[in-house]
């Protein structure tokens, strides 16, 4: 096989790989974790449907689910279908509105 054969093919791979990331938002675990041991509790962030979902507001809604990590899913979004009981979702429309909540 020739250099250029390889080349190409490592290109593609690479390329394919980044095509395979995901693109939802993530909030990272603060440096004081909250209570995680009754797992993500989306009943106690319900009251923030109807408001904008920023980076900070979904930091307080981790906090406030109990939850490990939490994520924004956009509409059109494409998302893992594994489970995580310590996940905190927050579903958003087009601008960004919360308008649902979720664990998993």
């Amino acid at each position: 096989m020739n250099l250029k054969t390889r080349f190409s093919l490592i290109l593609a791979t690479a390329l394919f790989a980044a095509g395979c990331s995901s693109t939802a938002e993530k909030s990272e675990p603060a440096a004081k974790p909250a209570d995680t041991s009754q797992g993500c509790t989306s009943s106690a962030v319900e009251h923030l449907q109807g408001k904008v979902a920023t980076p900070e507001l979904l930091e307080q809604a981790r906090q406030q689910a109990g939850a490990t990590t939490a994520r924004v899913l956009t509409p059109g979004s494409v998302v893992t279908l594994e489970y995580n009981g310590q996940r905190l979702n927050l579903n958003v429309d087009d601008q960004r509105i919360i308008t649902r909540v979720s664990c998993g």
